[in-house]
């Protein structure tokens, strides 16, 4: 592997609902970039973003972003006309995947294991959309905006509930809701390194437990002690290997680069469900992604210099 080092640019922040965490993630990152030895700025996405990034020129930028508009494809194809390397997927896996219902679509054509589905739009009447989702679904399901990360705006309506309030709710973060039955059972995530040049690797599969009547919200997974981590999870090696091998082939068929981490609920039964895949995970130090590295022997510092540089080597490349 290369030590050049770099000048690197690490977004942060903007108008998303994340910003706060992406913040985080991003002084994460600076730090770990640093102690590699790249010179690191870090920059507001903001309107004077592009000033910037003209000014300063980096070698690769590294969009900490969480959310639409830095996970969407939006920022992707800024830094594109802007003629800047970055790390991760492109403009049409980050769109593709920040769709939870698109991506569902993609993992059903390669026969990944998902849930039932219902996508609410915009201006729909909710007592119908209520009433279509008790029909097909049930009254115990799980609400999601559709273009939405870190849990927000989600309601579980584990014992039913009332369904119109939790869509309009979701409903407020614009793009429309997506409806799941609510499965109970363990929370798994694995996520995938895929340096420039090197075939995609499949990181430990992770377990994540709360505390008993808690499940893995916004406020567990940005708040130190309010969950655990099991590397690797405790589950037979076959469901392992199964676990990774869906990961991987989600990250490939979305046609993703760099790094991502697909997310599973597991029943009792040890039958998986791939709920969604984060093109830009966090980097926060309560995040799985890089417990998922260093589990498989990359500390972070190592994690953060490998993205750049295999950001680097691919130079500006559209997907």
């Amino acid at each position: 592997m290369t030590t050049l080092d770099l000048n690197v640019a690490v977004l942060m922040g903007g108008r998303s609902a994340e910003a706060a965490v992406s913040r985080v993630s991003a002084s994460e990152v600076a730090r770990g970039l640093e102690a590699g030895g790249h010179r690191v700025t870090l920059i507001e996405l903001d309107d004077g973003c592009a000033a910037c990034l003209l000014e300063l020129r980096p070698d690769v930028v590294f969009p900490a972003l969480h959310g639409p508009p830095g996970e969407d494809g939006t920022v992707q194809g800024f830094l594109e006309l802007l003629g800047f390397p970055y790390v991760g997927s492109g403009v049409h896996g980050s769109a593709v995947a920040m769709d939870k219902s698109l991506a569902k679509t993609v993992f059903q054509r390669q026969g990944l294991p998902i849930a039932d589905e219902i996508v609410v739009e915009p201006g729909s009447d909710l007592v119908e959309a209520a009433a279509q989702i008790r029909d097909r679904l049930g009254e115990a399901v799980v609400i999601k905006p559709l273009r939405q990360g870190s849990a927000l705006g989600v309601t579980r309506l584990a014992n039913g509930g009332d369904l119109q309030a939790a869509v309009e709710s979701a409903l407020a973060y614009g793009h429309g809701v997506l409806v799941e039955p609510f499965i109970l059972g363990r929370e798994i995530t694995v996520g995938v390194l895929d340096l420039h040049g090197s075939d995609p690797q499949a990181l430990p599969a992770i377990e994540i437990r709360t505390a008993t009547d808690e499940w893995y919200d916004y406020g567990h997974r940005y708040t130190a002690g309010k969950s655990e981590h099991l590397i690797p999870a405790p589950v037979p090696e076959a469901l392992a290997e199964k676990l990774q091998d869906i990961a991987l082939t989600a990250h490939r068929a979305l046609g993703l680069r760099d790094l991502s981490r697909a997310d599973f609920l597991l029943t009792d039964n040890d039958d998986p469900f791939l709920l969604e895949v984060n093109t830009l995970p966090g980097m926060t130090p309560t995040s799985l992604f890089p417990d998922g590295a260093a589990a498989a022997g990359t500390p972070f510092a190592e994690l953060v210099g490998a993205l750049v540089h295999s950001a680097h080597r691919r130079g500006v490349v559209p997907d």
